[in-house]
């Protein structure tokens, strides 16, 4: 009888999990696919890095007015729109032969997926109980380095039987079916309808949910204060990332096929860490999993930042990629349980545009510093940056007085 109802109750968790799925391995799938386009149709690795920089830029032309929008309108319903329009978008781009035009599409695509993100989380928000969140996120985590594995390995497949823009259209239909299996979840936002000319996007109403999040940022100053420094130890590694190719190229002197080894030690580390994470995350503190997992993430840096040679860097690697889980876990869970979901899309948008433009300036700085001093200074002086950060977020983590923001319910906060 119980399991009856443990399989009843994770009937429609289980099938958002496979939504998610499905449309983070056709992510992948797309993201080689279309670096590999760019690369045969331009010949330049500059024009393929500028691929990188147009979901920041989206974000920032996006989230400063789409919380608005999405805390107003039916989740559910939104989710399934950006999944179909996504999926249309993607299929135009083998028919499109301008590089600018492709640029521009791309970034029409990252704008509706700066959108899908606080819209998922909101209603995954609305729709896991606070008891099975920790669960949930940890599954999610397994999900996402399963993509990270299977993702690339089914591009690479798609490539040998035939092309790219194959694999472009079969990315397209994974959106579609992603957006298939959203239509069938529950609908838990019925009675929305926006009808009220107070309700309906404006400049005024824009700049009223601004005042929102701000008054409810020094409310909570802890919790944003959370927030914000674990969005600053992602921002560190991503522009840490942006450099990883040259550094392990110039600094550590690895052949192609040497580096392709190290990113495999990187997915197996993050599969290994996500796997001990489902089976450990409901028994596991909260706080911890945020606050150590994000230490560790950042000693993972510093191992590989210091690395001369390929097994030090290995070393880095694995222990870096073998820690997001956990970290990930951590601050999903906290971030549900303490943001009301009436507002949660205002405020992740809105911290998402300050991460943004902060991954856009950090990412900058590194890449200006590395031409004129050192890969190598330029990455151990960025890791010691996220180091400073983890352990300021590990201290605030496990401060005791602070114990019942990072329990298995969540905090009213309406």
């Amino acid at each position: 009888m119980r399991l009856v109802n443990v399989v009843k109750s994770w009937k429609y968790p289980s099938m958002l999990l496979a939504g998610i799925g499905i449309s983070n391995v056709g992510g992948w799938i797309y993201l080689i696919a279309l670096n590999l386009i760019i690369l045969e149709k331009t010949g330049s690795p500059l024009a393929v890095a500028a691929l990188y920089i147009l979901k920041p830029l989206a974000t920032l032309c996006t989230n400063f007015w789409s919380g608005s929008m999405i805390d107003r309108l039916n989740k559910r319903n939104l989710m399934v729109t950006l999944d179909l329009f996504r999926a249309v978008f993607i299929a135009t781009l083998p028919l499109l032969s301008s590089l600018w035009s492709i640029y521009l599409v791309v970034f029409v695509i990252n704008i509706a997926s700066s959108m899908f993100e606080p819209t998922s989380m909101t209603y995954i928000t609305k729709l896991i109980p606070p008891k099975d969140r920790k669960r949930f996120n940890s599954l999610r985590s397994l999900i996402d380095s399963g993509g990270f594995l299977i993702g690339p390995a089914i591009a690479g497949f798609l490539f040998i039987i035939g092309t790219p823009i194959f694999a472009i259209y079969m990315n397209a239909i994974a959106l579609l079916l992603s957006g298939l299996v959203t239509m069938m979840m529950p609908n838990l936002e019925r009675h929305i309808r926006v009808t009220s000319k107070d309700e309906k996007l404006s400049f005024e109403v824009v700049k009223k949910d601004w005042t929102i999040v701000l008054s409810f940022s020094r409310r909570y100053a802890y919790v944003m204060f959370i927030y914000f420094l674990f969005g600053c130890v992602m921002v560190m590694a991503t522009a840490i990332d942006s450099l990883e190719v040259a550094f392990s190229k110039e600094v550590l002197s690895l052949s192609d096929s040497e580096y392709g080894f190290l990113v495999s030690i990187a997915g197996a580390g993050i599969v290994m860490g996500a796997i001990i994470n489902a089976m450990i995350a409901t028994k596991s503190s909260t706080s911890l999993l945020i606050g150590l997992g994000s230490l560790f993430v950042s000693v993972g840096y510093i191992v590989y930042a210091f690395s001369t040679i390929f097994f030090m860097a290995a070393i880095g690697f694995f222990i870096l990629s073998f820690s997001l889980a956990f970290a990930n876990t951590g601050f999903h869970t906290f971030y549900q349980n303490n943001i009301p979901v009436n507002v949660m899309g205002r405020i992740a948008s809105i911290y998402g545009l300050i991460e943004a433009f902060l991954i856009i300036l950090a990412t900058i700085i590194a890449g200006v510093a590395a031409q004129l001093i050192s890969i190598q200074y330029v990455v151990i002086a960025g890791t010691f940056v996220m180091l400073v950060i983890s352990i300021t977020l590990f201290i605030s983590n496990i401060h005791p007085s602070r114990a019942n923001l990072y329990s298995n319910s969540s905090v009213d906060r309406t």
